[in-house]
């Protein structure tokens, strides 16, 4: 699970790096801004899930361990 979550981090951080270049700064709520603007939020929102879930998973583990 800590490898998965590993990989999809990084191609999520890939996805922002990516849509970061394709904005257009002078006018960043054109056509092909805006999408680029959602698929960062959408990338930042993944790479949060992703977070919660190890952390979640970490957790559980040490709870397992104390019983």
């Amino acid at each position: 699970m800590k490898i998965f979550t590993i990989i999809f981090t990084i191609i999520g951080v890939g996805l922002i790096i990516f849509n970061l270049t394709q904005i257009d700064f002078s006018n960043p709520f054109g056509d092909k801004s805006v999408v680029a603007l959602i698929t960062i939020f959408a990338a930042l929102c993944a790479i949060l899930l992703l977070q919660i879930l190890r952390l979640s998973k970490r957790v559980d583990k040490q709870l397992k361990r104390q019983k």
